[in-house]
């Protein structure tokens, strides 16, 4: 196996055609709140490399991605644990786990324009509909397909309750890790 990339980098240096929106740094997330005190999405290098792949792969098909939430601090896990304390759907707070290692994204597909295209269900439904084998209309189904396919081939692997939700296949070669969002603007 290749040497990881375990560093961590602002997926916008890598591909500033990906658009990001950290709804945690909003208070348009199923909070309410203001989660995050950064706006950057950062991500381990080698799992930054593997979103640029998907995105360039995308782009060359009429389509970009939009990131709506990459590394979390353990501290912003613990605050969305406090307000929603179910495990399928928010992780107990665990350094060693998904978007706290950062590896994982929160994403949909956008067309060139920067406009959501229809997908399952909105970001953070915590229902059934969001699950990846939920039944859902056609168009939703064919731009979730799209793209999966490309995540899929760029690396990633899907959290089965969010369609939304995309891991680095490597992600048990990574440690936990912490990193400030703010020094990679």
């Amino acid at each position: 196996m290749p040497q990881l990339k375990t560093g961590f980098t602002n997926i916008q240096m890598l591909d500033s055609s990906i658009i990001v929106d950290l709804r945690y740094a909003t208070t348009n997330n199923f909070t309410n709140q203001k989660i995050y005190d950064f706006v950057t999405a950062i991500a381990r290098m080698g799992t930054a490399e593997k979103l640029a792949k998907a995105s360039l792969a995308l782009r060359n098909q009429g389509y970009r991605i939009k990131v709506w939430d990459a590394y979390r601090p353990v501290k912003a896990q613990e605050r969305l644990f406090e307000v929603y304390p179910d495990p399928e759907f928010v992780a107990k707070p665990n350094p060693n786990f998904s978007h706290q290692k950062g590896v994982t994204f929160d994403l949909t597909l956008c067309d060139l324009n920067g406009n959501e295209l229809e997908m399952p269900t909105v970001f953070d439904d915590f229902t059934e509909k969001a699950h990846r084998d939920a039944k859902c209309s056609p168009e939703a189904e064919a731009n979730y397909q799209i793209l999966d396919m490309a995540m899929y081939e760029a690396g990633f692997v899907g959290y089965e309750n969010e369609w939304w939700d995309y891991r680095d296949a490597d992600m048990n070669d990574y440690g936990p890790a912490a990193a400030d969002p703010n020094d990679y603007k």
